[in-house]
């Protein structure tokens, strides 16, 4: 079996794979100061409840943008597994071409995302991951990744909004019933699920321009699902690209089998 593990800002996401299926994943909140002996509580936790040992785990792949946790992890795999994790990380194969000015700042969630929608959909691909910021991945037919966009996540909006605005409460993300909201609650939710909607479709259709074609937009992440009720140019909804990018990164990077 294959554990993946894709740790982002705001959650860390865990995928078991046995052969070529996922047989389960988890949705844990990401914080900063977990030590490997708290993972190796919550791997053991969670592995419980699902009639999994860590004797049947022969592999483990692993990306991250919270560097601070990166060695927890790390640990975590020695003496939980008994062997070191593939980290995506400068230097990893991949197959992805990074055509921009400093590829180092590129997220390792983006570089598994990209691998991911070329194996699985093909290019040119536009990636619209709706995580803690909402990125948007260009990537050619030629599997080169060109750029992108990057924007804050529909959950940190409302969040800010919150936290800034005295008056306006903190509320749950779901599609109103018109875009002329009747209360202060309707207002907020019609601004983040219309108003990213508009934001997806237009910057979406800018990019097509500048690529001078038609490319398949393919949505991952949270939030995906919902907002691509309105956002009619994203092609595909695949909630868990980033947990087969990793599969297909440890691959090329490990020998043996899961």
């Amino acid at each position: 079996m294959l554990l993946v593990i894709d740790v982002g800002n705001s959650n860390i996401v865990l995928g078991i794979y046995h052969k070529d299926k996922l047989i389960n994943h988890w949705r844990v909140v990401t914080s900063n100061y977990r030590t490997g002996d708290e993972f190796y509580l919550l791997i053991t936790m969670l592995f419980y409840s699902s009639n999994i040992k860590p004797s049947q785990i022969r592999g483990c792949c692993i990306s991250s943008v919270v560097p601070d946790i990166n060695s927890a992890l790390y640990h975590l795999c020695k003496r939980a597994f008994g062997f070191e994790p593939v980290m995506v990380e400068p230097g990893i194969r991949t197959g992805i071409v990074l055509q921009c000015d400093n590829p180092k700042e590129v997220g390792a969630d983006r570089i598994v995302n990209a691998v991911a929608g070329i194996e699985e959909y093909g290019g040119p691909l536009i990636i619209v991951d709706f995580g803690t910021a909402t990125t948007f991945d260009v990537i050619t037919a030629k599997s080169e990744w060109l750029g992108g966009v990057i924007v804050p996540g529909i959950q940190l909006s409302a969040d800010a909004l919150f936290e800034h605005c005295a008056k306006l409460p903190r509320v749950e993300i779901s599609i109103p019933p018109s875009v002329i909201g009747r209360d202060t609650v309707t207002n907020i939710r019609s601004g983040l699920t219309y108003g990213y909607a508009d934001l997806v479709n237009g910057l979406i259709k800018r990019i097509r321009s500048e690529m001078g074609t038609h490319a398949r937009v393919l949505a991952t992440g949270g939030l995906a699902e919902t907002i691509a009720q309105l956002a009619k140019n994203i092609d595909v909804v695949d909630p868990l690209l980033t947990l087969k990018g990793l599969k297909i990164i440890y691959e090329k990077n490990a020998r043996g089998t899961v």
